[in-house]
Formats: C-alpha cells, structure tokens, sequence
C-alpha cells in the first residue's frame, strides 16, 4: 500500500476525521480558484469540500464511486498541450457536475486515473 498524497497537512486532517471503517486516503489535493477548498480521494469515495454557499457556509460532499458516471477534463484553451494540458477536473454525478481546479495537471492526471479506475476503466 502507497502513503497517501497532498498538499495542505490540515486538508489532510479533515478529511482523515471522516474516514469510516476500513477506508484509507489515496490523496487530498488543494483547489484553487471560486468555491472549493479540497478534493480527497479515498479507496471509497470522492470528498469534495465547497466554500460557495452563502453565508460563507462551507459543505463537505461525499461523492461514491459507484454514482459517479463520468470524468471530464476541462480546458479553456486549445489541446496542444496533449490531453492533460490543464488542471481542472469534473466530475458528474447525474445532473450535478463538481469542477474541481488544481496547482498543475499531474494532479487532475492523478485524479482522473483514480476515478477511472474505480468507476472500472481499467
């Protein structure tokens, strides 16, 4: 078993408290830009943690891998770069999409591979 990955020890931490019985974390990824905080990524679910509701209320989503039903990788510029030329991430889960953008694309990479692998692209 690998050690977990991230960037922000206290992400870590609050993510690492709502763990249930027998779950580990794959990695916990800080996010820029408006409205999220983290992503965490465990041998369970997808934690999304939001800061975009009013009131500066902050909600803690967990998303389980088996309803999510596609990955996209998101991009405002043109694909030169090859498939993973940007940092942004989004996850749909029926109707709902989390865009989740990351400090550099080796963690959408990451984090793209990890859904895949759990929703069985393998």
């Amino acid at each position: 078993m690998t050690e977990p990955v991230y960037d922000r020890k206290e992400q870590f931490r609050q993510v690492e408290s709502g763990l249930m019985d027998g779950e580990t974390i794959i990695a916990v990824y800080d996010a820029i830009g408006t409205g999220t905080g983290f992503l965490g990524l465990t041998n369970h679910r997808v934690i999304v943690q939001d800061k975009s509701f009013v009131g500066k209320r902050v909600a803690i989503t967990s998303i389980p891998y088996s309803k999510i039903t596609s990955v996209s990788v998101v991009s405002n510029k043109s694909w030169a770069g090859g498939f993973f030329s940007t940092g942004a991430i989004a996850i749909h889960v029926g109707t709902q999409t989390y865009e989740v953008e990351f400090r550099g694309e080796q963690k959408s990479h990451h984090v793209h591979d990890v859904l895949l692998w759990h929703m069985g692209v393998r």
